[in-house]
């Protein structure tokens, strides 16, 4: 059980880093970042940020490579449910109801001859990668 926290940690520290990674290519293309880290019992949303007047709900991946599926790919349906469940409880409870949104998947690769957390990163926007679903 010890090896399983281990390994816990450092993936933790990795998905930092690309959150980190994904907020600064966000705000150096013009979003603002409204909250990151959004829990409900049920599910997380890692940022929630607006464009003009669109909020934008994110999901945030971080890949050393892409042998075992994109990051869109990660993103499973019960995953987009989660994230819709969430994104609900949001909206609700800031009174948005008649507020424009759409789902964002943002992948985060370390630049090619890279450690993991060294400063440069490659970046992989989907906006609008899946629809609301519950």
């Amino acid at each position: 059980m010890f090896w399983n926290k281990k390994a816990q940690g450092g993936s933790l520290k990795a998905g930092q880093w690309g959150e980190s990674q994904a907020l600064q290519y966000l705000t150096r293309s013009g979003y603002t970042i409204i909250t990151t880290n959004y829990r409900k019992r049920y599910g997380e949303i890692d940022i929630i940020a607006q464009i003009d007047e669109l909020l934008v709900f994110i999901e945030v991946k971080y890949r050393t490579r892409q042998d075992y599926g994109s990051a869109l790919e990660a993103v499973d349906w019960r995953k987009q449910q989660r994230i819709c469940k969430v994104a609900l409880a949001y909206l609700q409870s800031h009174n948005c109801g008649d507020c424009s949104a759409r789902f964002d998947v943002i992948a985060v690769y370390p630049a090619e001859g890279r450690g993991i957390l060294q400063q440069e990163a490659r970046i992989e926007h989907i906006e609008n990668a899946f629809d609301f679903c519950l």
